[in-house]
């Protein structure tokens, strides 16, 4: 027995770990239960969780390695095919990063279990749900995973064997959710969404109650028959007969004197701020026009998925690259397609680079997703302006060389 199978006989339940959980979730001050299931159904929720999922997803992934002139694309690695197609025979590489992406923004954390060959290299990656999982610190201070499997029971798993990408947490091990530690805001969104359900259920008429002079023998027979005739939104805006004196009175604030769509809409923003998604991207275009919505995509990109985007990279190579390639291979994202920007912006940035001689006509073409120039055409070579020399060779008319 070693020490780690030592150490977890001797560590919480299953049951105190969920039991944990429930400090972070359950009740939110709404009165609704909030979790990372009942948060998707939340349209804010499900939306901002997409777009990052899929920003991610759809990214080219390429492994890289370092040569005398920088760096090239390393298409040998065995990396490259599990990380840019598929990372295990199940699913693709777009599927694989978009569900450990939405584990990240809903729990906090994502897992995936490393499969390696007798020499250490990664053959394959599965992923893991975090809800399942416990990762913990055992007493030689080395951390050890613990997954909960439904068919497998407990399964040890050493820190060599899980790719952990963590999100913002309190000691540096592991993050906690989002939705746990915004669950009155989803709670609130949540509790409008209901209200404004059974607000059309009800005929978008308010609740009241029937008053009747005399006294009923049979009040429930009265509701019931009411409820059928009126209520839903089937039954909205047709005529009541009231007879035997019956009125009706309502009871109910209306919706516009609650503030209810301005709660909504509120909601909808404090989720965006939750996730740090543009509102225009979940479409809700009030406060956005033509001449910022760009503006608003790069800020998502530089400020929202860069340091994503920066996680994933680091914590790749640190699990699945193997001592002896550290610092000489590389993963890296490529948003340059997220950056690129309209088509006329880009042309003045490559007619500058071009004509200043940091870019080739290779080097513009690759961008744009075109081949490269045929061989003898010169589009390998860097030029500058005829008028732009050195300035240890320039001469004026009538004036003084400088050496």
């Amino acid at each position: 027995m070693n020490i780690f199978t030592r150490l977890f006989q001797s560590r919480a339940s299953p049951k105190n770990q969920i039991g944990s959980r429930q400090f972070y979730f359950g009740m939110a001050l709404s009165g609704k239960n909030v979790n990372e299931r009942t948060a998707m159904q939340t349209t804010a929720v499900y939306a901002c969780v997409r777009i990052l999922s899929e920003t991610i997803a759809s990214l080219p992934l390429h492994t890289y390695k370092y040569t005398e002139d920088g760096k090239e694309k390393d298409y040998a690695h065995q990396l490259y095919h599990l990380l840019h197609d598929e990372p295990n025979n199940e699913m693709t590489s777009f599927i694989f990063r978009e569900t450990l992406m939405s584990h990240l923004l809903l729990y906090g954390n994502a897992y995936a279990q490393i499969i390696r060959d007798g020499r250490g290299r990664v053959l394959s990656l599965y992923p893991l749900l975090p809800d399942k999982m416990r990762v913990d610190r055992g007493a030689n201070k080395e951390i050890y995973y613990i997954y909960y499997s439904d068919n497998d029971g407990q399964i040890l798993l050493r820190k060599e064997d899980v790719l952990h990408i963590p999100g913002l947490g309190f000691d540096g091990l592991i993050g906690y959710s989002p939705i746990a530690m915004t669950k009155n805001a989803v709670g609130l969104a949540i509790a409008a969404e209901e209200y404004g359900s059974k607000f059309f259920s009800n005929g978008a008429n308010p609740g009241g109650v029937l008053e009747h002079p005399g006294v009923l023998k049979d009040p429930g027979k009265v509701r019931e028959s009411w409820n059928s005739v009126y209520g839903g939104s089937s039954n909205s805006n047709r005529v009541a007969v009231l007879e035997e004196g019956l009125s009706f009175k309502s009871i109910s604030i209306p919706p516009e004197q609650a503030q209810f769509l301005e709660t909504r809409k509120f909601q909808v923003n404090e989720i965006c701020r939750i996730f740090r998604v543009p509102p225009h991207m979940v479409a809700d275009l009030e406060k956005s026009s033509f001449s910022n919505i760009e503006q608003q995509s790069l800020d998502f990109v530089v400020n929202t998925v860069r340091p994503w985007l920066v996680r994933w990279e680091q914590a790749i190579g640190q699990k699945l690259l193997l001592p002896n390639e550290k610092g000489k291979t590389f993963v890296n994202f490529n948003v340059d397609g997220l950056l690129r920007g309209d088509f006329q912006s880009r042309m003045t940035g490559y007619s500058i680079a071009r004509q200043n001689g940091w870019m080739s006509a290779d080097d513009i073409r690759e961008l744009e997703n075109m081949n490269k120039l045929p061989k003898g055409m010169g589009g390998e070579k860097y030029l500058v302006n005829g008028n732009m020399l050195g300035i240890n060779n320039a001469e004026q008319n009538g004036g003084v060389i400088v050496e």
